[in-house]
């Protein structure tokens, strides 16, 4: 019997791991210049906490059988929230708070091989409301972009509160399906619906609105749009001046007032970030406003803003690889300490450990086996050590580099 991890896992090996840790490692130096600190939460959470009040499928969770009601969280943004109301309290707003982390989500019935476990980094900002804590979120995402010099990618941004208002004349048995087709641009569904000529011709109007944000936010203004629509309008146009006002590298943007997330617990704007390739387009990441969720885990119920991103780290390794941008090889050894006889290992170790300590951050490794000088160089040579220091019993060395 061959042992394999389980269906939809996988193992990383070091060179996959290095070349993991060299993304995470500039993502986290992003996070931490825009004053942000790393949060933990607990990798199992109760059921009603990952559900979100229902804006998370219950489909998605991965149970633990062995223990009732407990599930393996399928994002982060959840869990943070319920830390940040009921452990945090009495932090004072805004909250920058970031991850790393692995989370888990149940694949699609009859799809062999689904994977199943995911990493992420992201950040989330809670409370703080308005067009500069939704302009801070878009550009820390562009400057991790700017960091893994990413240059092929856009920025996609809709708004959830404002699609949600503009689809409300449509009944509601056909809501979700009309907002599934303007979403994938599906114009034949649209055209065959059974509703009246007006709604069609609305919903036809609704999915032509995406493109350069000028020309979008002209099209949607000539619509009969209430007080609160505009507003949110308005607030769109002051967001995208104050981004172009910055003076920061962002990605090209595209309004898209048709956009929806996976995770239904968005009020303002959403967004997601897209690499295209020629290996495809991937969505490396996603993310919006969240102005209610937090107040589900209050114990008074108050509301609190918030918004964040989350960046796939399998997605930027896939478009990453190409590039040559990331590590080919495991990091070397910077020395090889051979003692010269078994007697020698006591010496051989300290050494060792005072070369570590010398403050150069050397990596050394100690020669395990008793092998001749001839077998002790190969092994140096094939993992590209380029220095061996012999120590004999009474600890004196001699060192020998290898061309």
């Amino acid at each position: 019997m061959v042992y394999q991890p389980p269906v939809g896992a996988r193992d990383l090996f070091p060179l996959d791991v290095a070349q993991k840790r060299w993304i995470e490692e500039r993502l986290q130096r992003v996070f931490h210049g825009w004053g942000y600190h790393r949060i933990i939460t607990s990798t199992l959470e109760r059921l009603d906490t990952l559900m979100a009040g229902g804006a998370v499928e219950q489909s998605t969770v991965i149970q633990v059988h062995d223990l009732e009601g407990v599930g393996l969280r399928p994002e982060l943004t959840a869990s943070i929230a319920r830390a940040a109301v009921t452990r945090m309290a009495g932090v004072n707003p805004p909250q920058r708070l970031y991850y790393n982390a692995n989370v888990f989500r149940r694949g699609d019935r009859g799809i062999q091989n689904h994977q199943q476990e995911f990493y992420q980094a992201g950040v989330e900002l809670l409370g703080s409301g308005g067009v500069s804590a939704d302009a801070e979120t878009l550009l820390v995402l562009s400057d991790c972009l700017k960091s893994l010099q990413l240059d092929s990618c856009y920025l996609v941004l809709g708004d959830a509160g404002l699609t949600r208002s503009l689809l409300s004349p449509f009944p509601e048995p056909l809501r979700t399906q009309i907002r599934e087709a303007i979403a994938t641009l599906d114009r034949i569904t649209l055209e065959t619906l059974p509703m009246a000529s007006s709604l069609r011709d609305r919903a036809l109007l609704l999915m032509d609105l995406r493109g350069q944000p000028a020309d979008v936010l002209q099209r949607v203004s000539s619509l009969d749009l209430d007080p609160e629509q505009r507003a949110i309008v308005s607030n769109l146009k002051a967001l995208i001046e104050l981004l172009e006002g910055s003076g920061a590298a962002t990605p090209a943007l595209i309004l898209d007032l048709s956009l929806v997330q996976v995770f239904d617990y968005y009020t303002g704007i959403v967004f997601e970030v897209v690499s295209a390739t020629n290996l495809g387009k991937f969505v490396l990441g996603q993310g919006g406003r969240y102005d209610q969720l937090l107040s589900l885990y209050h114990p008074q119920g108050e509301v609190c803003p918030g918004i964040g991103f989350v960046l796939n780290i399998e997605d930027l390794h896939q478009v990453l690889l190409p590039t040559g941008k990331l590590p080919l090889q495991t990091a070397v050894s910077d020395r090889l300490v051979v003692p010269t006889e078994a007697q020698a290992y006591a010496a051989a170790f300290a050494h060792a450990q005072v070369l570590r300590e010398s403050g150069d951050r050397l990596r050394v490794e100690v020669a395990l086996q008793e092998q001749s000088a001839a077998a002790i160089r190969d092994y140096a040579r094939q993992r590209r050590i380029a220095q061996i220091v012999w120590v004999n019993p009474s600890g004196e060395t001699q060192s020998e580099s290898l061309e």
